[in-house]
């Protein structure tokens, strides 16, 4: 194939140091280059920072435009909200290949050289493909690691065996800074991630409030369990996950369970996509409010909701906005100290 003879990349990969902006010299090796990274268990090798890459998920579309990389993508998918704000006149220079995941022939299309995505749902077999369909044909993936430590064969979106942190969302940060060679521009981003996750935590207690988060599917509802990107946001805020007895990432679970866990706050994802019922926190509010066996509930009756995007309940860089939010929420509502 011609795709294949005009490649700069091969094999898998994540992790490493160096300079920022390195470039290639018109023909010779960039700066800096090759370099090797270890990504959840395998090995990537870029010989060049990337000039065409596809993000299949918006979480790694995020961190891509975050740190000025609109240049050098080639298309994005899997949407699930609207652009981070800030990132509105990066985002519109990137073709968007499709609002869910596009097939394996529709991003060969784009000629990539790397491909990243923030889920192997995304990037595996049952998904766009698996890594390794891409890397016969010489172009590098990259998985953020936030989707590496899950078990397989659990139920919802997999069991994490170690809950997670947001060091490692600044791990793929510094990851895709350093494929790109950007590594200043990535320490920044993370600099000021954490500026910003202080901010909003200091001299937060809501170690009364009781939460519950809801992603979608209101008949077989999506809700976090202890250890994904809610777990990071609870315990910033110092507060309880009411189905923090579960280390699956969003187990389906009844209403009549919910119920009885009685939550002080819903956090409801706000979402734009199409592909489960209740959406949109629109959506679930109105559930909630009808259904006679959650309108009985302590947060229905006292309306105490803390609306999300999608990507802030993912693990994602935005999982920092939902720390902020969620702050901001529980203090309106008279659950910190």
């Amino acid at each position: 194939m011609a795709l294949a003879s005009t490649l700069l990349l091969t094999s898998c990969g994540s992790g490493g140091t160096g300079r920022d902006g390195g470039t290639d010299g018109g023909g010779g090796a960039a700066a800096g280059y090759p370099k090797t990274l270890r990504n959840c268990g395998q090995k990537v090798t870029v010989e060049a920072p990337p000039k065409r890459a596809v993000s299949l998920n918006q979480g790694t579309t995020e961190i891509m435009l975050s740190l000025g990389l609109a240049d050098r993508m080639s298309g994005t998918a899997t949407w699930t909200d609207p652009v981070m704000k800030g990132l509105g006149k990066e985002n519109a220079k990137v073709e968007r290949l499709a609002d869910n995941g596009p097939s394996f022939e529709r991003v060969l299309e784009e000629e990539p050289d790397f491909v990243a995505s923030s889920f192997e749902a995304t990037l595996g077999k049952g998904g766009v493909a698996p890594r390794e369909d891409f890397e016969e044909l010489g172009v590098s993936t990259y998985l953020s690691p936030t989707d590496c430590n899950k078990a397989e064969g659990s139920n919802g979106d997999g069991a994490r065996e170690k809950p997670l942190t947001l060091d490692t969302v600044y791990g793929e940060i510094r990851d895709l800074a350093e494929v790109f060679g950007v590594e200043e521009r990535g320490e920044k981003l993370v600099a000021r991630l954490k500026e910003r996750t202080r901010e909003a935590t200091e001299d937060v207690d809501a170690s009364d409030a009781r939460l519950m988060y809801w992603f979608a599917n209101s008949r077989s509802p999506y809700l976090a369990g202890c250890c994904g990107a809610p777990g990071v946001i609870t315990k910033a805020v110092g507060a309880k996950n009411v189905f923090d007895d579960t280390h699956d990432e969003w187990p389906q679970i009844g209403w009549e369970k919910v119920a009885d866990r009685n939550p002080d706050v819903i956090v409801l994802g706000d979402l734009t996509r199409r592909s489960e019922t209740a959406e949109t926190a629109r959506a679930k509010i109105e559930w909630l409010e009808s259904n006679p066996v959650t309108r009985e509930m302590r947060a229905v009756k006292k309306k105490r909701y803390v609306l999300l995007s999608g990507q802030a309940m993912n693990p994602s860089l935005r999982t920092v906005e939902g720390i902020e939010e969620v702050a901001r929420k529980l203090d309106e509502f008279g659950l910190t100290k």
